[in-house]
């Protein structure tokens, strides 16, 4: 990668739509955030865009959010990322993807490698911020990007609501507790945030508009 080559922060909702999906690059190298849909359809991506794929990232383990993620990793030779804790739900919610007409996660498939709280570097001078929030799953991660003033919040919080935690693992102290940790981050106003599904916001939209955001 040369110096200064371009950052790209893209929404992509791929089909069939339903999540906010995220696409970061740097010059030609990529990481995907989130991988919904199907492995053909975002190597049509990245194919067009011209970038190669250095690494997958998930917010959570429900399978809305990692469906293309086993065979992207093995497709592309890269890793994908999940919290340990989430792993006993790949298998699950295979109702959700016949609701969609995608195909089943089955083994044997390329197995996510643990991700948990800390400062990383996911692509050359691109430093995130990995950031625990249980609640919505046992898992749960947001993944936040200081040079940038990006954050992603997966399911644990969207524009004017929160994660359910009805859900196996669910936990509705856990959530509350991880959404009381963000606000007290006091992130810049005008930070950005994807959420995993629904409108973007700002933190300052929050504040505002997100009686759960205390």
């Amino acid at each position: 990668m040369q110096e200064n080559s371009p950052v790209k922060f893209e929404v992509l909702h791929m089909p069939p739509a339903n999540t906010n999906s995220v696409l970061v690059s740097v010059g030609r190298d990529a990481v995907i955030f989130d991988a919904w849909g199907e492995a053909k359809d975002w190597d049509k991506v990245l194919l067009e865009r011209g970038l190669i794929l250095r690494g997958i990232y998930s917010t959570h383990g429900h399978v809305d959010h990692i469906a293309a993620a086993p065979a992207l990793a093995k497709a592309f030779s890269v890793d994908w990322y999940l919290n340990g804790a989430d792993e006993f739900l790949i298998g699950w919610g295979h109702e959700i993807l016949d609701a969609f007409h995608l195909p089943h996660i089955h083994e044997p498939y390329k197995k996510s490698i643990s991700l948990s709280a800390g400062n990383i570097e996911i692509l050359p001078n691109m430093q995130m911020e990995i950031i625990e929030s249980p609640g919505h799953t046992p898992g749960g991660l947001m993944f936040y990007f200081p040079q940038y003033k990006i954050l992603l919040t997966g399911d644990t919080l969207f524009a004017d609501s929160v994660g359910r935690c009805d859900l196996p693992g669910g936990d509705e102290d856990a959530l509350k507790q991880s959404i009381h940790n963000l606000h007290d981050m006091d992130l810049d106003d005008e930070t950005y945030v994807v959420h995993g599904h629904g409108m973007d916001t700002t933190i300052e939209y929050l504040k505002k508009h997100n009686k759960f955001f205390i």
